[in-house]
């Protein structure tokens, strides 16, 4: 715990059972409570290895995507009782050392939600990211950033901390079960008016490590440009979407059948 908050690691698994221990060894646990697990029907071992590593493990029994996995991992750490939800790839990418300094700007009551960005420093090619991911990156990041006005180095990163109120809060069963929630995720914290916090943060680019392939990154990439024009539509009042909507489809309407 951080000043009497629960601090809880989510982890969204598939085929991961190469770095799985890797990461977990890399987790505080003096300040981290509870590991959450959930494994996206994995073709590899990373089930058994989680369940060796005495995590929080939930299984899909189909493959049901990246964004549909979050919401099992977020709805999980709601019910047993976290104040501070930080999400960490276990596939190594991000290094869980700098799950502290998350932590410790969500628990100081200034920031709603902070995530970790490779594009703070010069470090994120010179660590492996290929050169068409980081020119996207930059070019995404910075449309987002003059149509919606806000100043982040990053908006595509996969290292995000939460505050309890921000996953109660947000319509996040309306946002995609793919890639794109990433995305979507962001645009709504942004829309409803949460305070948002970065630190940098290196990555690792290695065979292990997973990437989507570069047409799932170009859908992604079109998601993202749609995603924004949306919010921009909903802030001008001329168009609404589900994914916007303070009424929508929230973490408490998820069922039990529908993470398994």
């Amino acid at each position: 715990m951080i000043l009497g908050k629960k601090v809880v690691v989510v982890m969204p698994a598939y085929n991961a059972a190469e770095t799985l221990e890797r990461t977990y060894h890399e987790i505080d646990r003096d300040l981290v409570d509870e590991i959450i697990l959930t494994d996206d029907c994995s073709s590899d071992n990373t089930l058994q290895v989680a369940k060796d590593l005495d995590l929080i493990v939930i299984a899909h029994r189909r493959n049901r995507g990246y964004g549909a996995n979050q919401k099992t991992c977020y709805k999980k750490a709601l019910e047993i009782g976290a104040d501070i939800v930080i999400m960490v790839h276990p596939d190594y990418q991000y290094t869980p050392r700098i799950i502290p300094s998350i932590a410790y700007l969500l628990c100081t009551g200034f920031y709603d939600y902070v995530h970790g960005s490779r594009m703070l420093g010069r470090g994120a090619i010179k660590n492996g990211m290929p050169i068409y991911k980081y020119i996207a990156n930059r070019v995404l990041s910075t449309f987002q950033n003059l149509v919606l006005a806000q100043g982040l180095s990053e908006y595509h990163t996969g290292y995000r901390g939460f505050t309890k109120e921000v996953l109660e809060i947000l319509p996040i069963l309306e946002n995609s079960d793919d890639y794109l929630f990433d995305n979507q995720i962001l645009c709504q914290i942004i829309y409803f008016g949460f305070r948002i916090g970065e630190v940098s943060c290196p990555a690792h680019y290695f065979s292990e490590a997973s990437s989507i392939s570069f047409f799932r990154s170009c859908l992604y990439a079109i998601g993202v440009i749609k995603t924004t024009l949306q919010l921009m539509g909903q802030n001008l009042g001329v168009y609404k979407t589900p994914i916007f909507n303070a009424n929508g489809k929230r973490l408490i309407d998820l069922s039990d059948k529908e993470t398994v």
